[in-house]
């Protein structure tokens, strides 16, 4: 039994004019995506999909492509990307999973999932600060998403399970630093922080890979890891 994980799959199977194979590095990412799985993940696996699953607008939308991702092998634990505009409440979500029988897919929001002696923890994110202060409605969802990321892992803790982060958004880029997400990391001494959301050759070499203040980083986008999913335990 093993933990995996892997972000921005923006699977298109409902629309294929949304198709990311136009750009350098994504040329048949799909078919990539389903052999590097079967090849790697067992039934009794889990993999973390960090963000950015689907192309759809709607829940319906994204059937095919949530069927496409309920068929491979392993328990699928999601969190929200910022192009996962089929995202709603935990409620509703879940309703449609039970109701289209997609049974290998979990929801990570305002949770956690256990994972032996770990918990798994985690939220969206967003964007990093700049010298440039945010607008009144970044800072409002800034403010949600530090408190998800928080509500997490004190989940996991409340558990006695030791958490491990995963977001969508990357709290270190380059020069900019998402302190309000740091803080949260720094205050519950995470270890290992997962994330994804960077796309491109040039970019991926501005990404924080490694141990930086104590917590080992991790990009997990998809382009960046050739759709192999990356094993956490």
């Amino acid at each position: 039994m093993s933990l995996y994980v892997i972000g921005d799959l923006h699977l298109s199977f409902s629309d294929p004019s949304k198709t990311m194979s136009v750009f350098n590095g994504w040329q048949n990412y799909q078919e990539k995506i389903e052999k590097n799985w079967r090849d790697i993940v067992k039934p009794d696996d889990t993999v973390v999909l960090a963000g950015d699953i689907s192309w759809g607008m709607s829940l319906q939308q994204a059937l095919p492509d949530f069927q496409f991702i309920n068929g491979l092998p392993g328990e699928k634990i999601i969190l929200k990307g910022n192009h996962d505009y089929w995202w709603m409440t935990m409620k509703k979500m879940e309703a449609f999973f039970e109701a289209e029988s997609l049974t290998t897919l979990r929801l990570l929001h305002n949770n956690h999932y256990a994972y032996g002696k770990y918990g798994i923890c985690g939220t969206r994110g967003w964007v990093n600060g700049t010298d440039n202060k945010a607008d009144v409605q970044d800072e409002k969802v800034l403010r949600r998403e530090v408190q998800r990321l928080e509500t997490s892992i004190n989940s996991a803790l409340k558990a006695g399970l030791e958490p491990i982060v995963f977001m969508h958004y990357p709290p270190i880029f380059t020069n900019n630093f998402n302190y309000d997400i740091l803080e949260v990391l720094y205050r519950y001494k995470i270890k290992k922080c997962y994330y994804g959301h960077i796309h491109g050759r040039s970019a991926h070499e501005l990404c924080v890979q490694g141990v930086y203040d104590d917590i080992d980083f991790h990009l997990i986008a998809g382009d960046f890891l050739q759709f192999i999913p990356e094993l956490v335990l």
